[in-house]
């Protein structure tokens, strides 16, 4: 296989690996506009133009967009991030030319029809109403904000439902005019494609756009605090977070291989003492987040509304446990689950192609796997058990809990109990 990357010279940046064998490719464009480089005023308006990339440009209306890609068999689709918005397509190797000029159509020239952003601004309206509907959902929004609290990094990606009234044709554009220069855009794809031809099409499509000068991001701080929602649910949600480190962390890999010894799977600390041993919740379990300059481990757990402050108090002494007790099976373990995953992931041109421009975005280059894994074969067990010691009992905290939750201890209980 053979990652191969291209600058044109008003930045925009390519990279592509053909994947020998494969029928099909996978192809998008990453821009770096997410949630993060909203201002208040603008909060959920990256996430309502990714979903007015799809309803119609200059060219296409909305349903010759979907047609396009699903005349030939493929795929196409969408998301907002807190930092990166991603519009790409799932085609076979002859459609490659076409999916690119679909993408490039709605990220550069949808037109932002009034009738169908008063439509759109229904579907978001409804988006919001389900997560506020779903414990398991919103929970994690509310955490991110405790976690970041009056910070870009902090808001809903989705946006509170009274500035998604308010949006219109304008905020879009602006938006759009800000962020959505050459050099905030990446053209991933990987499958079946032909790099110098890709280079040759995006040379095309985005080769006259002008260069603008990037907003500066405002650099996020984990600040902790609680929230707790009492209401008649059949759970109690409890979602704990704790800082930990960004993606340009040297000890990042230390932290996931952690947050999977921890409550990455089955066999981990938390599944096995919370669930298997004493059977105090049906789903628990960490993972180790990161952005560009920050990061949160994060556990979650539903559980009774009797049993919440159990579950919490067990938890607590897991990670403090973990911090003196971790032995080197648990972390080969993880180590192991973390590169079969990783390893795994990378059978799809879709995650590959996702993957190249992530690095792309951080790195600027794309660190060869040997180099990851050798990362990831680097950690040692005392290095986790030192990131434990510092998750457990030192680092900021963030709580959220929903439900019946009056039992639950707050943070202020929680911080002492992982200080004893």
């Amino acid at each position: 296989m053979t990652i191969k990357q291209a600058r044109l010279p008003n930045g925009f940046r390519i990279v592509t690996e053909h994947m020998p064998g494969l029928q099909s490719a996978s192809v998008g464009i990453w821009v770096s506009a997410g949630g993060r480089h909203e201002r208040l005023e603008q909060n959920g308006v990256a996430h309502f133009l990714e979903h007015m990339a799809f309803k119609g440009t200059k060219k296409r209306s909305a349903l010759q967009i979907a047609e396009a890609i699903e005349d030939v068999g493929g795929y196409i689709n969408a998301y907002t991030s807190r930092e990166v918005t991603a519009y790409y397509a799932r085609v076979l190797k002859d459609d490659v030319d076409l999916a690119l000029d679909v993408i490039g159509d709605i990220v550069l020239n949808s037109v932002f029809d009034d009738r169908e952003i008063e439509i759109e601004r229904g579907v978001i309206l409804q988006e919001i109403g389900q997560s506020l509907d779903t414990p398991d959902d919103i929970i994690f929004d509310w955490l991110q904000e405790e976690s970041y609290r009056d910070q870009a990094i902090g808001r809903s990606i989705l946006g509170p439902a009274e500035r998604v009234r308010g949006f219109s044709k304008e905020d879009l554009r602006r938006f759009v005019g800000e962020h959505y220069g050459p050099g905030q855009m990446i053209l991933s794809a990987a499958g079946a494609v032909d790099h110098d031809r890709l280079v040759k099409a995006a040379e095309a499509l985005f080769g006259d756009l002008v260069p603008q000068q990037q907003s500066v991001m405002d650099v996020a701080r984990f600040v902790g605090g609680e929230v707790r929602r009492d209401k008649t649910l059949e759970q109690a949600h409890v979602a704990l977070a704790f800082e930990s480190p960004s993606y340009r962390a040297d000890d990042i890999y230390t932290a996931q291989i952690y947050a999977a010894a921890l409550g990455g799977g089955m066999s981990s600390r938390l599944f096995q003492e919370v669930r298997e041993k004493r059977g105090l919740c049906y789903t628990i379990f960490s993972q180790a987040g990161a952005y560009e300059d920050t990061g949160m481990l994060t556990i979650y757990a539903g559980t009774s509304g009797d049993q919440v402050a159990d579950l919490i108090g067990i938890t607590v002494d897991e990670l403090k446990r973990a911090a003196d007790d971790m032995s080197d099976a648990e972390v080969e373990r993880a180590r192991a689950q973390m590169k079969a995953g990783m390893l795994m992931g990378l059978e799809s041109p879709s995650n590959r192609a996702e993957r190249l421009a992530r690095l792309v975005q951080i790195w600027d280059e794309v660190p060869s796997l040997e180099s990851t894994v050798a990362r990831i074969d680097a950690v040692t067990t005392a290095e986790v058990r030192a990131m434990a010691a510092r998750i457990g009992r030192d680092a900021p905290a963030a709580l959220a809990l929903y439900g019946p939750v009056s039992a639950a201890p707050g943070l202020e209980e929680i911080a002492r109990k992982r200080a004893a």
